[in-house]
């Protein structure tokens, strides 16, 4: 659940960053048109990925529940974070994109 959690994480950030706004607030430069497809992409990818994961783990009827679930957690901290705290949820992001996938491979 962990790694789906953090790799919906993940995702919902690269969606963020996907929009221009969002983008020349966190990096502070302009984004190009590919930049932004190619973050949109990425960003449905992971949050497909967390999808897979969760239900290989539960199965559909619980895990469509369950990625629903952390989904809504993750996008609850990007709400109420972004305004505030930009930098540490570019940081948790970066963290998630890496320990998502790892935990996602690690047996147990």
């Amino acid at each position: 659940m962990l790694s789906s959690a953090l790799i919906g994480f993940a995702g919902f950030a690269a969606l963020c960053l996907a929009m221009e706004k969002h983008f020349n607030d966190l990096l502070k430069r302009k984004s190009t048109l590919p930049q932004r497809r190619s973050l949109r992409v990425a960003g449905w990818a992971l949050l497909l990925l967390a999808l897979v994961l969760t239900v290989q783990q539960r199965g559909w009827g619980l895990g469509l529940v369950e990625w629903i679930a952390v989904l809504m957690a993750g996008v609850t901290l990007w709400v109420f974070l972004l305004p505030y705290q930009p930098r540490l949820l570019l940081g948790l992001a970066a963290v998630s994109l890496v320990l998502g996938p790892l935990l996602a491979v690690l047996p147990g």
